[in-house]
C-alpha cells in the first residue's frame, strides 16, 4: 500500500508544556489507522498538526511523498485532508445542499449559484455514503449521525484521501454505529486512508488495521490489530490483545503519588441515589462521599464527570433522583443554593471560570464571600485584604501580594487562587474538576498536599481528574464513569490497567459494581 501521510519526529510546545515529543506516524492508502491514548496524551494536538491548525516546532510532514514545509488549513484542504469531528461543524439554518455547496463550490460568473447543479451534487455525494437524506432538509432537523454523514459527504466531494474521524460514534446508537462502520469500510475499499480516534476498544478491533498509542506526548508503539480485515501484520509488527493495548495506554509510572493511608471515612456527607439529568445525558448515578474522604472520579472525555459536578453545584439541576447532604434531603437549584449548603466547586477551565486574569488576586479570592465581608453598602477593604493574605499564606501562593494581578501568576498559583475563592466559603463538600491540569510537577505536588490536608481536616472531596496516576494516588476510593453513569468502584491505589479497562467498557473483576457506592 502506498503511503499517504508521513510525520517524522514532530514536536509541539505551548509555553513550557511539550504536547508532542518527537512523534512519528504514517497512514497508508486503504487502511484504518487508529490513534489511541489517555486524555491529554497528545492526540488532539497531533490531529491539529495534520490538519494545519498547529505548526510543528520541529519535524517533517510529507503528503503522498512530498514534503510540506508549512501546512495550513487551506493547504491541508487542497491536499485532500479532512477531519470529521464528534460535533459536526455545519450551519444549522442552511439546507444540506447549501452546506455541501459552501464547502465545495467556487462561485460562478457574477457570484451566481447554480442551484440545480448544487442539488444534484449533494444527491450524488449522499448516495455515495449511503445516506437517505433530503438535500433540501435543514441541517438542524437532522440527527447527529445524519449530520456526520453530511460531513463525510463533504469530505468525499472535496476529494479527500486522508480522513480523520475524531470519536465519531460517541453519540450514536448501536444501529447507527453499524451504519457508520459500513461507510468506513467503503471508504477504505476506495483507497481512502482513515485516522480513527476512539476510546471504545471494540471499535478499534472491529475496524482498524493498525493502532498507534500516544502517551504523555510520545508515540509508545504502532502495532497491527488482530482480526482486522485487511490488516498487514507482517509490515506492522506483532498483533496485540486488548490487555496489551490497555497496558500501552497506561504504562507510565504511577509511583510518583503515594496512595493515602487506608482510613475509614467519617459520617456520610454526600449521598446521591439514582440521580439523572436527561439534558446532560446522566442516568441512575448512585454515590456517597464521607467526611475526610477523597473519592476520585475516573473516566474518559464525555463520560459525564463534569456534568455530574455541574448538577451537584446547581448549574444544571437534576430532573430525577435524590441528593442528601449530611443526612438531610436537599434540592440544589442554583450555585447560590449550593454555596449556602456548604458545597464548593473549582471548575476545570480556570482561565474562563476560575480566575479573572485582569483582577487582583485579593478580589479573586474574596469574590464568593462578598456578602460576608461587605455587609450592607459598606466597603471593608482591610477585611478583604486580610482574608486574601491568610489564604496566600495558607495555600502557599507565590505572588508579590494581594494586589498582584491574576494573569501575572503561574498556572499552579492561579489554580491555588481559584481554590482559595471557594475555601473562603467554608465548604463541607469540595468538588475539584481537573485541579492540576496544565500545572508543572512542583505545583501539582503542592496542590496534592493541600487536598490531602483538607481531607485530613474533615472535608469531603470529590476529585475529578483525567490524570489516572493522580486518581490512583490521591483517592481513598475510585468511581469510574462511562456513558453517563457510574459503572464501577475501586479502592485507592488500584491497578491502573483495571481502572482503565473499566473506563473503556471492558470486563472488570467481580465486586466492582455501583453497589459499592457507600463508604467502606
Amino acid at each position: 500500500m502506498s503511503c499517504l501521510l508521513q510525520l517524522t519526529s514532530v514536536t509541539k510546545s505551548f509555553g513550557a508544556v511539550r504536547a508532542l515529543k518527537g512523534v512519528s506516524f504514517d497512514l497508508r492508502a486503504g487502511e484504518v489507522h487508529a490513534l489511541l491514548g489517555e486524555n491529554g496524551a497528545g492526540k488532539s494536538t497531533l490531529i491539529k498538526v495534520i490538519t494545519g491548525a498547529h505548526q510543528p516546532d520541529e519535524g517533517a510532514i510529507e503528503v503522498r511523498g512530498n514534503r510540506v514545509p508549512s501546512l495550513t488549513p487551506g493547504e491541508a484542504h487542497r491536499l485532500g485532508i479532512a477531519c470529521i469531528y464528534q460535533q459536526p461543524a455545519l450551519f444549522p439554518d442552511l439546507t444540506v445542499a447549501e452546506n455541501i455547496g459552501i464547502r465545495l463550490e467556487a462561485l460562478g460568473p457574477f457570484g451566481r449559484v447554480r442551484w440545480g447543479a448544487r442539488r444534484k451534487t449533494a444527491e450524488e455525494l449522499l448516495r455515495r455514503v449511503g445516506a437517505e437524506i433530503d438535500p433540501d432538509a435543514e441541517v438542524r432537523s437532522l440527527s447527529m449521525p445524519e449530520q456526520q454523514l453530511v460531513e463525510i459527504a463533504c469530505a468525499l466531494g472535496a476529494g479527500a484521501r486522508i480522513v480523520v474521524m475524531d470519536e465519531p460514534t460517541a453519540s450514536l446508537t448501536r444501529e447507527e454505529q453499524q451504519r457508520l462502520f459500513g461507510v468506513v469500510q467503503g471508504l477504505r475499499a476506495d483507497g481512502v486512508g482513515i485516522i480513527y480516534i476512539s476510546h471504545r476498544l471494540e471499535e478499534i478491533f472491529a475496524l482498524a488495521d493498525r493502532v498507534t498509542v500516544l502517551r504523555d506526548g510520545e508515540s509508545v508503539g504502532t502495532r497491527g490489530v488482530r482480526n482486522a480485515e485487511g490488516s498487514d501484520p507482517d509490515r506492522s509488527g506483532p498483533t496485540l490483545t486488548e490487555n496489551e493495548l490497555i497496558q500501552l495506554m497506561v504504562g507510565r509510572e504511577v509511583a510518583s503519588i503515594d496512595p493515602p493511608p487506608s482510613t475509614r471515612p467519617g459520617a456520610t456527607m454526600l449521598s446521591v441515589r439514582r440521580l439523572g439529568c436527561s439534558s446532560m445525558g446522566l442516568r441512575d448515578i448512585t454515590l456517597e462521599v464521607g467526611t475526610g474522604e477523597i473519592v476520585g472520579m475516573a473516566g474518559l472525555i464525555g463520560a459525564g464527570r463534569t456534568e455530574l459536578a455541574r448538577i451537584l453545584f446547581g448549574l444544571t439541576p437534576a430532573d430525577s433522583g435524590e441528593i442528601e447532604l449530611a443526612g438531610k434531603p436537599v434540592t440544589i437549584g442554583s450555585p447560590r443554593e449550593a454555596v449556602a449548603l456548604g458545597i464548593a466547586y473549582v471548575p476545570e477551565d480556570r482561565r474562563r471560570h476560575g480566575v479573572i486574569l485582569e483582577m487582583p488576586i485579593a478580589d479573586n479570592m474574596t469574590m464568593a464571600v462578598h456578602e460576608r465581608i461587605f455587609p450592607g453598602t459598606w466597603l471593608r477593604p482591610m477585611a478583604e485584604r486580610s482574608l486574601a493574605e491568610r489564604q496566600i499564606s495558607d495555600l502557599g501562593v507565590k505572588a508579590s501580594g494581594p494586589d498582584a494581578i491574576g494573569g501575572s501568576l503561574s498556572g499552579g498559583n492561579q489554580q491555588k487562587v481559584s481554590l482559595a475563592r471557594w475555601l473562603a466559603t467554608g465548604p463541607r463538600l469540595l468538588i475539584l474538576d481537573e485541579p492540576t491540569q496544565g500545572v508543572d510537577v512542583g505545583a501539582k505536588s503542592e496542590i496534592h498536599k493541600i487536598i490531602r490536608r483538607l481531607a485530613d481536616e474533615g472535608m469531603a472531596v470529590l476529585l475529578i481528574s483525567s490524570d489516572l496516576p493522580e486518581v490512583l494516588g490521591m483517592a481513598d476510593r475510585i468511581a469510574v464513569m462511562r456513558g453517563g453513569t457510574i459503572t464501577a468502584f475501586f479502592p485507592g491505589g488500584s491497578d491502573a490497567r483495571t481502572v482503565m479497562a473499566a473506563a473503556l467498557g471492558q470486563a472488570v473483576g467481580a465486586g466492582t459494581g455501583a453497589k459499592e457506592g457507600a463508604p467502606c
